[in-house]
Parts: C-alpha cells; sequence; structure tokens
C-alpha cells in the first residue's frame, strides 16, 4: 500500500488505516465476532494497513482488550492509536480531561493493549470544565515517560488546536471527515496540512451510508446506534441515497464501489489525510485498502465536491 507520515517526523503508516470501533461498540451489536475480528485486525497488519485506532470508551474496555489480542506477537508491525477521555456507563457519555484522569485512563489502555507505548494517545474530547491546556499539558508528561509517542486532539476546533501547540506538538487530529461531513475542511484541515500534523479521518464512509448498503432504518441491526443518528431516519436514508447514486456512478466509471470512491477522495484532499474506516469483515477490509490506489479525475473530484450537504445532522 502506498504510505505516508503520521504527522512531522512521526512513524510511517498506510495511507489507509483500520478503525476497531464497530467490531465491539455501537455498530450492529448482534452480530459481533471477536474470532473474526481479531482476524481482521491482523489481516489489516498484512495489507500495510498497519494504522489500527481504538478507544477505551469503546465497549467500554473490550474494543481495546480485543485489539491487544489481536496484536499479541504483532505488536511491532502495528501503529497503536487510542484515546482517553470519554467515559460511558451504558446510559450517558461524560467527559473527564482532568490530568490525573488521563494519566490513570493511559495507564489502564496500555494494560488491556498488553504493550508499554501507544504510538499515539488521542484526548479522546476537549472537556469544557477542564482548560485544554491542563489535559494537554498531562499527555505531554506521558510523552516524556515513554507511554505514548505521540499525542494528539479529537473533534476539537481549530482555537483548541492553536492553544494546545502552545503546550506540546500536536501529532494528529482526529475529527469526522468525509463526503457527508466536512465542517472541518475550511480550518482545521488546512491548518493540519499547514503544520505538519496528520489528520485522521474517523467515519470517513458517512458511518457507513457512502457504502450504499443502506436504503432504510430497517437494514440496521438490532440495538444499533446509528438507528438514533438523524441521517439514517427514513426521511433522510431516501433522500441521502440519492447523493449515494452520484458517488456510485463516480465509481462505475473505475469499476470501483461507493465507498472505494469515497476514500479516494479523501486521500486525494492531501497526504497527512488519512481515512481509518471500520470495518469486521475481510472482504470490506481488503476493498477499503484497494482504494489507496484509487485516483479519480479532477473533473471527478469537481463532480464530489458539488455534492450538496445530506440530509440530517450527523449525530
Amino acid at each position: 500500500m502506498r504510505t505516508t507520515v503520521l504527522g512531522d517526523g512521526g512513524p510511517v503508516v498506510g495511507r489507509i488505516g483500520l478503525g476497531t470501533m464497530g467490531m465491539s461498540f455501537a455498530y450492529d451489536p448482534q452480530h459481533r465476532d471477536d474470532g473474526s475480528s481479531l482476524e481482521v485486525v491482523r489481516r489489516a497488519l498484512d495489507l500495510g494497513a498497519n494504522l489500527i485506532d481504538t478507544a477505551d470508551v469503546y465497549g467500554p474496555f473490550s474494543n481495546e482488550e480485543l485489539v491487544g489480542r489481536a496484536l499479541a506477537g504483532r505488536r511491532a508491525r502495528a501503529v497503536l492509536s487510542t484515546k482517553g477521555g470519554v467515559r460511558y456507563d451504558g446510559r450517558e457519555f461524560t467527559l473527564n480531561g482532568r490530568p490525573e484522569y488521563l494519566r490513570s485512563a493511559l495507564e489502564a489502555s496500555l494494560r488491556r493493549l498488553r504493550t508499554d507505548h501507544v504510538d499515539l494517545y488521542f484526548l479522546h474530547r476537549v472537556d469544557p470544565l477542564v482548560p485544554v491546556e491542563e489535559s494537554w499539558g498531562a499527555l505531554s508528561e506521558l510523552v516524556a515517560e515513554g507511554k505514548a509517542r505521540g499525542i494528539g486532539l479529537s473533534e476539537a476546533s481549530l482555537d483548541e488546536l492553536r492553544r494546545a501547540r502552545l503546550v506540546h506538538p500536536v501529532a494528529a487530529v482526529q475529527s469526522e471527515f468525509s463526503l457527508f461531513t466536512r465542517e472541518f475542511q475550511g480550518d482545521v484541515v488546512p491548518f493540519c496540512g499547514e503544520h505538519g500534523i496528520a489528520f485522521l479521518c474517523h467515519s470517513p464512509l458517512g458511518s457507513g451510508l457512502l457504502s450504499g448498503r443502506y436504503s432504510s432504518p430497517s437494514d440496521l441491526g438490532e440495538d444499533d446506534f446509528r438507528s438514533e443518528m438523524p441521517r439514517f431516519a427514513a426521511q433522510s436514508l431516501a433522500a441521502n441515497a440519492r447523493l449515494v447514486d452520484v458517488v456510485r456512478s463516480v465509481g462505475e466509471r473505475h469499476d470501483a464501489t461507493p465507498a472505494q470512491v469515497a476514500l479516494a477522495w479523501l486521500l486525494a484532499q492531501g497526504e497527512y489525510v488519512i481515512p481509518i474506516p471500520g470495518t469486521k469483515t475481510a472482504r470490506y477490509l481488503e476493498q477499503n485498502v484497494e482504494a489507496a490506489e484509487l485516483v479519480l479525475s479532477p473533473e471527478e473530484l469537481g463532480e464530489l465536491d458539488a455534492l450538496p450537504a445530506p440530509l440530517g445532522a450527523r449525530e
């Protein structure tokens, strides 16, 4: 696979990584299969998709344990990313960006991941009750101790990113970015490019919408988290399917799927932009990796740029 660098002076990673959240959390819980998921993580390494992304809140905790098992004996081949600062009690999410909590969260993550360090540790969300400088200072201490090789911010504003950089270098930003979610495209994404910061795109397929596999709420499994998302309401799905048809028509010119086109569009935004699509199926993993070789023409990129926003908020 084509490669890039994870931030200024960071490790070499495949142009497409692997997000593991859906293996253990939020998406289609009735069809979880840890055995299959373990093989998908290992297959990703074989294919060059060596950036493996998880978080302590996925499960919570069980996804990190799964990734730790998958990387046993393979840790050196992976560029491992996890996150802390969000808690989930089965009913609601809460934020905790206090320095003492972030330290304990990373140390617990290392135990679950069966490693003495992660390559990238994200503040999963900025806690509005804790100045970002305080949270970031705590993470910088963990870098100094060798427990994290680099640190990043997830879903942060440009102001928060700038403030954090005054305390310690930002290796990466991770936020939702796709043909269907472009809110960071005008400020944070170009700022990252200007300052040698990797931009990891979570939900690069619009939580699956851009795969073209969802046309009705009934297509979602029981207790699937996406059933609560406005874009997956019946009226929204019908409208958004027409946008996917445009993406599909571009793919047909290349014998590519809509998902591959959506990933190729992201790759065209800059070498520092790294999609991390999630899947628990080897076939879809392989298709995602193949998207790294798909080159869209300037005319096709313009056609995709012109797509209107989808119907419904992203969350």
